[in-house]
């Protein structure tokens, strides 16, 4: 089989996204799009192809301050955002949560909480995510998930026996409809990671292309290395089902209203969320986070 040359490449990408927005509702007439970027191929790439579909987009990403790692594509994005003229904001995890993720790794390893990075980055980042769309008043929060991102999703909730997590995926993700979240998307959903890294290339994107550094320990890996050796349609063909059984599973596990957390005010299904529960493991049951309104500052205080 020839290679597919850039220009199908680019067109061939262009135009799944599109179809795939369109067919899914993903984005509306009126929709304020913020676009959740971290440096990488995938966010960048995103951002980009909604730009140039026309939409009325700005970014976002949280530094977590992995070294250099983080440092490198911080640079790149705002580089990539200042040639595109779209506003990034940035917000700082060390402001929120009192360190580096790696930093609050180690502390919650020497009290023995042996969570795995993945955790402690994506947990926290999805909280002050939703906070920034919903404080800048923003219609919709955009993810740069694939294809394969979903397919390995699948799998792990269904090796979990979490078909209720399952019950949360899908081009427009999440069960609930509390107007505290804000909706999030995912444009790529039937891009392959590999033709993602061909459009990106392509364009020639200021990216790195390497995974994190602190995901070796991401329950994930194994779940993407049995895709990696399978037959690309794999991928396709778990999600394929999935979105067969998606609106049972949402009827089946369809939960009632949300509450609030006793400590931050952000919805929960309990008395707190699990940003706050990752902060009580962290600086004891009396801490109490307090997130400013504009998302830019935290406060830990003694109850």
């Amino acid at each position: 089989m020839s290679r597919r040359s850039p220009l199908d490449v680019v067109a061939t990408f262009e135009l799944t996204v599109a179809d795939t927005i369109r067919e899914y509702r993903l984005i509306e007439p009126g929709d304020r799009v913020l676009v959740a970027v971290s440096g990488g191929k995938d966010s960048t790439a995103l951002l980009h192809v909604l730009h140039k579909l026309g939409y009325d987009v700005e970014a976002v990403t949280v530094d977590v301050e992995i070294g250099c790692y983080t440092k490198e594509n911080l640079k790149n994005i705002g580089s990539f955002c200042a040639k595109l003229d779209v506003p990034l904001h940035v917000i700082s995890y060390r402001e929120h949560f009192g360190g580096s993720v790696c930093y609050v790794k180690s502390v919650l390893d020497g009290k023995g909480h042996k969570l795995t990075s993945c955790t402690l980055c994506g947990v926290p980042r999805r909280y002050l995510l939703n906070r920034a769309a919903r404080d800048l008043k923003m219609t919709k929060l955009a993810l740069g998930h694939n294809l394969d991102d979903e397919a390995q999703a699948v799998l792990m909730n269904v090796f979990r026996n979490r078909m209720d997590m399952n019950a949360r995926l899908g081009p427009a993700p999440g069960g609930s409809r509390d107007a505290r979240f804000v909706p999030r998307i995912k444009p790529l959903y039937f891009i392959p990671e590999r033709m993602v890294a061909e459009y990106s290339k392509a364009m020639d994107f200021p990216v790195h292309y390497g995974r994190c550094p602190c995901s070796a320990d991401a329950s994930r890996n194994m779940v993407r290395e049995f895709l990696e050796k399978s037959d690309p349609s794999v991928a396709k063909r778990v999600v394929g089902q999935l979105l067969v059984l998606l609106p049972a599973l949402r009827e089946r596990f369809k939960g009632g209203p949300i509450g609030s957390c006793e400590r931050c005010g952000e919805p929960a299904s309990g008395a707190s969320c699990r940003t706050c529960q990752l902060l009580d493991l962290l600086y004891g049951e009396t801490a109490v986070t307090k997130v400013s309104s504009q998302g830019s500052q935290s406060e830990l205080k003694a109850r």
